[in-house]
């Protein structure tokens, strides 16, 4: 395992995806703490790179913290991860757990939200484990 910014650089064009999966266990009680906003609870992963070889090099970081809550109000609902000090991924985009979504709306839109919505601060920030994954894109 290496860095997560040398993990996005040195991945390969694929159709997978790498990042963390949250843990199963700690997902359960997050989804109690913070009980998701629409229909469809995902909290399953944060993506660090999509559209990468299957055998690329996994981040080595096991530890995030959720600092924010993004919601457009219409059906996508998103935390915030700070991962290694940053919220920053290596492309610039947010470090995040899409939360839950309406019939209709897509994971993929999260970062869209953030963006467009901002995002409201969780204080304090809740440690979370995060186990480095290869996975199939949605």
């Amino acid at each position: 395992m290496v860095s997560a910014r040398e993990a996005h650089a040195q991945a390969q064009p694929g159709d997978s995806v790498i990042g963390w999966k949250l843990d199963r266990q700690q997902r359960s009680e997050l989804l109690t703490r913070f009980p998701p906003s629409y229909g469809e609870p995902v909290a399953d992963h944060i993506t660090l790179r999509s559209r990468v070889a299957g055998d690329s090099a996994l981040p080595e970081e096991n530890r995030g913290e959720i600092i924010g809550r993004s919601d457009d109000g219409q059906g996508v609902e998103a935390m915030v991860v700070r991962i290694d000090g940053t919220t920053e991924r290596p492309d610039g985009r947010t470090y995040h757990i899409t939360w839950s979504l309406q019939a209709g709306r897509h994971a993929r839109e999260s970062n869209d939200v953030i963006a467009q919505c901002d995002w409201q601060p969780i204080d304090p920030p809740v440690v979370v484990t995060l186990h480095p994954a290869s996975f199939a894109s949605a």
